[in-house]
Formats: structure tokens, C-alpha cells, sequence
């Protein structure tokens, strides 16, 4: 008997995205709901009742959709072995959905050989859906209309560039804040939109950089792929093409040199 053939990236895809539409409905059933279950982890990071439920979920429809395939999970940790991976935050931006803040999103990735080549990043509380696939493009969805191709920013100098920086505290726990701080008076404007928007609206072309630290896989894989199909980068801050790096910076690629330089130590 031969082996199974390996599905193309437009079923993964679609595989993702189906997963995508559940974990909206879980999350949003407990979006402000008066008796969600919130619990410290040992890194002091929170996890809410959603977190478990969404991805408990994906685990067991990937069992299914996706048997050979290996898991990477933010709540459960890494399952099974082999090329093909598929790397899951349940809820990103936990803290916001606890605090009714609507900057909060399901990431799912597929990796192959740890380069993420389909990711979805769905924010249902802000009424989107972005997501991308290698050879595939670009897409976002919102409040239910058509998706639409999207392209980031043609923006080619940082006196015009707005950059979002995240959070402050851990740019200074990595010893970057200096140098965040010489960037801001270098680009145009600066801003902090948070977590998976600040990424998401670099893809659409709305800002022009971001960047943060303390990052894990599952934070950053699903950026990936829609950031790279609507032509703009994603590297560690030393410019490797990673997603297994703890501080990230996403440009509309033109600028993105710049961007290092000005963040070498």
C-alpha cells in the first residue's frame, strides 16, 4: 500500500480556517462572560477557561483532519514529531480578552520544517480575519464582507514611517529600550496598538513597523505567512528569518534594513 499523499497548502489552509471559525465561537461565548475562570501560570502570565477550551479543541479536530501531523500549543505544549507542524496560541492577547480590551486573536500556523507556510490570525471582538499561505497571497475579512487582498505600505523612509513598539517594560528588560527610544525620534510617529493588530496593520499597509520581545513560537508563527504574502518581512531583531526568536520586527520590507541598523547594538 503507498503512503498517503501529502495535502496541498490550499487544503491546510482551509483546514485552518474552519478551525479558526470554532475558535471565534468558543472564545466570544466567554468574551466578558461575569464566570470566566482565570488562573496565574508559573511565569505569572494569566490562562482563562477560553485559552483551554480553544485550544483543546483544535488539538482534537487536527487529530482528526491532520492524524501525522506534529502539534506546537501554547497551553498543552508539543505533540508528536515530523516535518510538518502546526503551532497554536489559543487566544493571544490574553490579558486583554480578560479585561474586556478587544485586541485578542486565535493564531494558527502550519510550519513545514519550522517555517511557517500558512497562518491565520483571527480577532472576532475586533470583527477580522487575516490570513495567508505561501504562493496563495495575503487576505483579510471583515464583519463578514468579501475577503480582500491586502499589501503593506510602499512607505521607503523612516522620517514618514509609524512604528509600533508594543510594550516598553520588556524592550527595557532586553536592554533595547535605549535604542527603541532613537528609533521613535527618527520615524514619523509612534504608537503601541498591542499584540497581533500591531502586525496585522503592517500587512494592510496602515503602520509601517513593529516590534516587541519576550515573544514565543506561538506568538509570532501565524504572523508569518500573511506578513510574507502581502510582501513585507519578519525577523528576529538581529535579522535572522525566524519565528524562534524572542524579539521580532515586522516591516513593510523596504524600511526593514533600516529598522536593524538602527537596533544593532
Amino acid at each position: 500500500m503507498s503512503a498517503p499523499s501529502e495535502p496541498g497548502i490550499a487544503d491546510d489552509l482551509a483546514v485552518a480556517l474552519t478551525l479558526a471559525a470554532e475558535a471565534d465561537l468558543i472564545a466570544m461565548d466567554r468574551y466578558r462572560s461575569q464566570d470566566l475562570g482565570i488562573q496565574l501560570k508559573p511565569d505569572t502570565s494569566i490562562v482563562t477557561d477560553a485559552d483551554t477550551r480553544v485550544e483543546r479543541m483544535i488539538r482534537h479536530h487536527l487529530a482528526e483532519a491532520r492524524p501525522h501531523d506534529a502539534i506546537l500549543g501554547e497551553e498543552f505544549g508539543s505533540e508528536g514529531q515530523g516535518a510538518r507542524r502546526w503551532i497554536v496560541d489559543p487566544i493571544d492577547g490574553t490579558s486583554n480578552f480578560a479585561r474586556g480590551v478587544p485586541i485578542w486573536g486565535t493564531l494558527l500556523s502550519l510550519a513545514v520544517d519550522d517555517v511557517p507556510v500558512v497562518g491565520v490570525v483571527s480577532a472576532p471582538a475586533l470583527k477580522r480575519r487575516w490570513w495567508g499561505a505561501t504562493g496563495l497571497g495575503a487576505w483579510v475579512q471583515e464583519d463578514g464582507e468579501e475577503p480582500r487582498r491586502i499589501r503593506v505600505s510602499g512607505v521607503d523612509r523612516l522620517e514618514d514611517a509609524t512604528l509600533s513598539y508594543n510594550n516598553l517594560q520588556t524592550w527595557d528588560q532586553y536592554g533595547y529600550l535605549d535604542r527603541l527610544v532613537g528609533l521613535s525620534r527618527e520615524v514619523g510617529r509612534t504608537r503601541a496598538f498591542g499584540d497581533l493588530w500591531s502586525y496585522m496593520l503592517v500587512a494592510e499597509g496602515a503602520i509601517d513597523i513593529a516590534g516587541e520581545f519576550d515573544l514565543k513560537p506561538w506568538d509570532v508563527a501565524a504572523l508569518a505567512p500573511v506578513l510574507r504574502e502581502a510582501g513585507g518581512r519578519l525577523t528576529s531583531v538581529d535579522g535572522e528569518e525566524t519565528v524562534f526568536a524572542s524579539g521580532i520586527i515586522a516591516t513593510n520590507g523596504v524600511v526593514h534594513d533600516a529598522v536593524l541598523s538602527r537596533l544593532a547594538s
